[in-house]
């Protein structure tokens, strides 16, 4: 059962469970309720350091990898650093990347983890060391027949990281509907941001969402498109200060994959953030995602 649709699940590290714990739990939820089976999982290698050098600066990833960040870099990156952490974030990048490749065959992937979206070319933050979509992106680019990539970012919290890297590659377009007044404060310019108003409930927030969605490839016509799906939109999320009900964030992932299937391209999703205080609600709303796509592209 959907064994050509490749799923990517990481190892956590004992010492950084949260909020990573869910990844974990989403995967066993996914097995439980049948939504997938064992064999569509698939653990990556390490990305490639001439694929990460293609995003990140060297003097960044030196300082990384040797373990050399300052205690208050390590604090805005949200981790206590480690050896098994940075092979883990390489596991990731590398889970994304292999995703979009495999996306161009199957046309529908995921990676449980990934949506390092705060992570920009000379330094992490909000628990984002390294950008996997725009790595990924930047692969494909370069060695496919992709021309236009479309990066949508529902994450609560806009993608910053992926706006400032995205800035001059006119070839990727940065779509990121998020928190007006949440983290970050100081936001960077995506190709179109959607600001919302805090409490904002499903009906605004969808129509919106169809609105612009619709706006942006009909005039920008991607051939690839990666969706950031996280679900810190819940009215439960202590963190996100928006109002969506389970049923909505569901309905906002139906109208991405609906939009995928009108318009028949490729797509990677990436799970992003979630930190509502019962974690079954995290859990559950991703497991909400991959139902959405499963029978809207299945």
């Amino acid at each position: 059962m959907i064994a050509f649709h490749p799923i990517y699940v990481h190892p956590l590290p004992e010492n950084h469970r949260f909020p990573m714990e869910k990844y974990d739990l989403l995967k066993r939820q996914l097995l439980h309720e049948g939504i997938v089976e064992e064999s569509c999982f698939f653990e990556p290698d390490l990305l490639s350091y001439n694929q990460l050098l293609n995003v990140h600066s060297l003097e960044y990833w030196d300082k990384l990898s040797g373990l050399k960040l300052t205690e208050r870099e390590q604090r805005v990156s949200g981790f206590v650093h480690s050896n098994q952490l940075i092979e883990r974030e390489l596991k990731i990048m590398e889970g994304t990347r292999k995703a979009a490749e495999l996306a161009l065959q199957t046309g529908l992937a995921f990676n449980i983890a990934g949506g390092t979206h705060h992570a920009f070319y000379g330094r992490g933050e909000g628990f984002c060391l390294l950008n996997d979509q725009v790595i990924a992106a930047k692969w494909l680019l370069e060695n496919t027949q992709i021309q236009h990539i479309l990066i949508v970012d529902l994450d609560v919290h806009q993608g910053n990281g992926t706006a400032s890297l995205c800035e001059n590659e006119d070839r990727i377009f940065t779509f990121s509907m998020h928190g007006s007044g949440n983290y970050p404060l100081k936001k960077e310019k995506s190709d179109l941001d959607i600001d919302l108003q805090d409490g904002i409930r499903d009906k605004e927030y969808l129509f919106l969402l169809e609105s612009n969605l619709d706006k942006v490839i009909s005039t920008f016509k991607p051939d690839f498109i990666f969706y950031q799906s996280g679900v810190d939109v819940l009215e439960s999320d202590k963190l996100g200060r928006l109002s969506l009900s389970l049923k909505g964030s569901f309905e906002r992932d139906s109208i991405v994959y609906n939009t995928v299937r009108q318009f028949k391209v490729p797509v990677v999703t990436t799970m992003g953030g979630g930190y509502s205080p019962q974690i079954k609600d995290i859990v559950n709303a991703h497991a909400n995602t991959f139902k959405a796509a499963f029978e809207i592209l299945t």
